[in-house]
C-alpha cells in the first residue's frame, strides 16, 4: 500500500475498534465453555470489571500493532504484525461481547487508551526492527502475566471469561514467541519498568472507568 492507503487503513481500523465495529474470525471460546450456575451480583461485577480491563488492552494492541505497521517498510514485519492484530481483534471482539452478556459496558476512556498506545508504538517502530519486536515481545509478556492474574481473581463459575481468557493467554505468549524468533531484542530494564508503571495506571483505572 501507498503511504496514504497505509494512513487511511490505520484511520479506518481506529474507527472500528472505538466504535466496536470488529468481527471475530474464530468461536468465542466461551462459546464450548461449560455452562455455569447464575453468578452473584458481586460475582457478576467483578468478572465485568476484569473483562472491561481486558477489553482495554485490546484496543490498545489494535493501536500499537496498526501504529507499528505504519512506522515500518520491512514487508515481512508488517505482515508479521497485520497477522498478530487479525488475531488481537478476535480478543476485541470476544471481550466486548462477554461484557454484553454480564450486562456492563467498556471503558469510557478508550479513545484516550488508544490514542496513547498508537503514540507509543509508533515511536518505537521508528527506533527499528529489532526495538519494535522487542517492544512486542515484552509487551506480550507483561500481558500474558496479567491475564493469568485474571485466571486467578475470576470466578470459578465463570467458565466463559475464562475461557475466554485463557485462549488469550495461549495467543500472547505465540505473539511474544515469534517476535523473539524474529530478531526481538532485549529492552533496558527501566523501560520494562516503564511500561509496568503505565499497565498499571492503566487497569486500576480501567476497572472502574
Amino acid at each position: 500500500m501507498s503511504a496514504v492507503d497505509q494512513v487511511l487503513s490505520c484511520a479506518d481500523n481506529a474507527l472500528r475498534t472505538l466504535a466496536g465495529a470488529h468481527l471475530a474470525s474464530r468461536s468465542s471460546p466461551a462459546a464450548v465453555a461449560e455452562n455455569a450456575a447464575e453468578l452473584a451480583p458481586e460475582q457478576r461485577r467483578l468478572s465485568a470489571a476484569l473483562m472491561r480491563v481486558n477489553h482495554v488492552g485490546e484496543v490498545c494492541a489494535q493501536a500499537l500493532y496498526n501504529a507499528q505497521t505504519l512506522a515500518t517498510n520491512d514487508a515481512g514485519l508488517q505482515r508479521q504484525f497485520e497477522a498478530a492484530a487479525r488475531e488481537e481483534s478476535d480478543h476485541l471482539a470476544w471481550t466486548r461481547r462477554r461484557l454484553e452478556e454480564l450486562h456492563d459496558r467498556t471503558s469510557l476512556l478508550n479513545p484516550l487508551w488508544y490514542a496513547g498506545a498508537f503514540g507509543i508504538g509508533l515511536l518505537a517502530g521508528r527506533l527499528g526492527p529489532g526495538i519494535s519486536l522487542g517492544f512486542v515481545a515484552e509487551t506480550e509478556r507483561q500481558v500474558e502475566r496479567h491475564l493469568q492474574s485474571h485466571l486467578d481473581r475470576l470466578p470459578a463459575a465463570d467458565h466463559a471469561s475464562r475461557a475466554i481468557v485463557q485462549r488469550m493467554m495461549e495467543d500472547e505468549a505465540r505473539h511474544a514467541a515469534d517476535a523473539r524468533a524474529a530478531g526481538a531484542v532485549e529492552l533496558p530494564g527501566p523501560v520494562k519498568l516503564a511500561m509496568r508503571l503505565a499497565a498499571k495506571l492503566m487497569t486500576r483505572t480501567a476497572h472502574h472507568v
